[in-house]
């Protein structure tokens, strides 16, 4: 198997992929955040001293995606055409299950926007939420559905 992120010399590359062809992708990601379900009634009802959790997770989800290619090494920087990110709470156990739909018209997949974009606002939720709980867990990030380019993905039982 060629490692396509390494040039003959062995170091580390940027992949070329200036000869492939733009096509609209799109990458799903999901992750949980698991909490007590005190915690989960004080995000729900707006109890959270730093302010409106959903809201301001939503938005740092977003933003991260937009910034990926300045995270990641390696990873192409891509003008995003969408990026939506959203919560689904459950009671119990209790948790935050959060999704993020990133698309693009490019050479290269969004994947890595996509579950960046999961994580951070996963991190986001943990930082608003850590004075009333500190054990909170991030958990199940994953690459759930792709589309676009050579190949597509859907990971078997993903939420649609």
């Amino acid at each position: 198997m060629e490692l396509t992120h390494f040039n003959n010399a062995g170091q580390p590359q940027m992949v070329d992929v200036s000869e492939k062809t733009a096509t609209q992708r799109t990458a799903t990601a999901q992750a949980t955040i698991t909490m007590t379900a005190d915690t989960l009634r004080l995000i729900q009802t707006g109890g959270i001293t730093k302010g409106d959790v959903f809201t301001v997770a939503q938005i740092a989800g977003i933003q991260a995606a937009k910034r990926t290619g300045e995270l990641l090494p390696l990873c192409h920087p891509l003008a995003l055409t969408g990026s939506d990110i959203s919560f689904r709470p459950q009671e119990n156990p209790p948790a935050i299950h959060i999704q993020a739909t990133v698309r693009c018209v490019g050479v290269t997949g969004v994947e890595m926007e996509a579950l960046t974009a999961v994580s951070v606002a996963a991190l986001t939720i943990y930082d608003m939420a850590k004075s009333a709980q500190k054990d909170m867990e991030i958990t199940d990030i994953r690459l759930v559905k792709k589309t676009g380019g050579k190949s597509g993905y859907q990971r078997e039982g993903a939420d649609e």
